[in-house]
């Protein structure tokens, strides 16, 4: 639990830092601090401190010690478990949000603050990039530090295999760079151990490569076709090339009918897109089609996705091989009953494509140990805030029966960035054979435990 510090604490921490301190019922404290995930819109902070550069950052640190508060750090706010909120001291990085770019060596520099609308901005007149997600509010150092995808990422890799360099503030006050020569442990567990672990990332610099024109593609098609859709395109992706890219849903929301969508890009020419796509426009016919050649900036614009406001639970898996028929089957008639609620976005499932230069990488190379799967399997629903507690509970356990359903077919991994505060055997799940080494980065670098949640490392 918390400690709560006194006003003239405040005062004191306020008078410290560039940046400002805002305490709950002052203007902007809320945007500060609102979870993104209106699941956890009850947690409330103490405070929460804007920092305006690198020193703030230590000096909040040094306050939180001091006082005895507990301390997070928030870039984007869109930890799915809530954990870029608490019940002590925000540290809010969304200030601190320059990026520059040189695209003489593809090197981009990007501040712990940034988001990814800051970093698109930076990268696009050099005509470069690294894998980046699909939200343009999420943040840069929470989708890094937990590995980070994209609709890249079989060409590029994931977000935190492009990460060179990266300068965290330790809880001990330190300032450290941190890269493949200079804290190389750290830097090791910087590539997918997981934001809020080890420190707070004040810098990131990754390697970006050139890009350029390539086609995007949206097919969505009538429940009857699903299953022939979701067994055809798994063997699609299983054989396409690495530029080709495909997340396959099947969705429903309120008394409609369930909808399957196949949304991706191919870093290639629409004329190459529809040859790969050909067999599953052959078996079933979308009732739309929208396929085209787009400069590679059109086509990100084509898959940026925000989700709606609301509350949500989300359950993954990693997928070694195509999905069998009858899981198919059993996925898609938990779609077909998925629990009324509030919330527009519904829940559904999804399978998004990985392998190509994902799995490219070893297993213990980086803290990220998913390196041998096919696809990602995401399992999602949602309510309003304001729905009552038994439809909270319906939707919940639907989320997890259909979890234990499906899970004959799939490893026991889960992906890091969709942290799920359900998940009981976490540290396995995310982290697989780089948990104990994780843990011993964390002794070393956090042995008082400054930056713990309930799934933190060493928790």
């Amino acid at each position: 639990m918390s400690r709560s510090p006194s006003d003239a604490d405040w005062r004191r921490l306020d008078h410290a830092v560039a940046g400002r301190v805002r305490r709950p019922g002052e203007a902007g404290f809320r945007d500060a601090s609102v979870p993104f995930n209106k699941r956890f819109a009850e947690i409330t902070p103490r405070g929460v401190v804007s920092v305006a550069n690198t020193a703030d950052v230590r000096t909040a640190i040094e306050w939180a010690r001091d006082t005895g508060v507990d301390v997070v750090a928030r870039c984007g706010g869109h930890s799915y478990a809530g954990h870029s909120v608490n019940t002590g001291l925000v540290i809010d990085l969304g200030p601190m949000n320059s990026v520059s770019a040189d695209g003489s060596t593809g090197l981009v520099t990007v501040a712990g603050g940034a988001r990814m609308a800051d970093v698109y901005a930076a990268i696009q007149p050099y005509e470069m990039a690294f894998a980046l997600g699909n939200g343009a509010s999420v943040g840069i150092a929470g989708l890094t530090l937990g590995g980070g995808c994209g609709a890249t990422s079989r060409a590029l890799g994931l977000t935190a295999d492009a990460l060179v360099a990266t300068t965290v503030v330790t809880a001990d006050g330190q300032v450290l760079r941190c890269d493949a020569e200079n804290n190389a442990d750290l830097f090791w567990a910087c590539r997918g151990g997981g934001g809020g672990n080890f420190g707070i990332n004040v810098s990131f610099t990754f390697q970006a490569r050139p890009v350029a024109d390539c086609a995007s593609y949206l097919l969505l098609w009538d429940r009857a076709d699903a299953p022939k859709v979701f067994s055809v395109l798994q063997e699609v992706a299983r054989r396409a090339p690495d530029e080709f890219a495909v997340r396959i849903g099947v969705s429903k929301s309120g008394e409609s009918d369930a909808v399957v969508s196949a949304i991706g890009q191919h870093l290639g020419t629409a004329e190459e897109l529809r040859e790969i796509l050909d067999p599953v426009l052959s078996v079933a016919r979308p009732i739309r089609m929208d396929l085209a050649d787009r400069t590679f900036w059109e086509a990100k614009d084509d898959l940026l996705h925000e989700t709606a406001e609301g509350a949500f639970s989300v359950r993954t898996n990693i997928v070694t091989e195509p999905l069998p028929d009858e899981a198919i089957a059993t996925m898609l008639s938990f779609v077909d009953r998925l629990p009324p609620s509030g919330n527009p976005d519904g829940g559904g499932a999804a399978l998004f494509s990985w392998g190509g230069a994902i799995n490219r990488v070893g297993a213990t190379q980086t803290a990220f140990a998913h390196r041998n799967a096919l696809f990602l399997l995401s399992m999602d629903t949602s309510w309003a805030e304001n729905d009552e507690p038994a439809v909270v509970d319906a939707n919940l356990r639907w989320l997890a029966e259909l979890a234990d359903a499906l899970s004959p077919y799939v490893t026991d991994g889960a992906f890091q960035n969709f942290i799920d505060p359900d998940l009981e055997d976490w540290r396995t799940a995310y982290y697989g054979v780089n948990y104990p080494r994780l843990k011993a980065i964390k002794d070393r670098f956090d042995p008082d435990g400054v930056f713990t949640f309930s799934q933190s490392i060493g928790s």
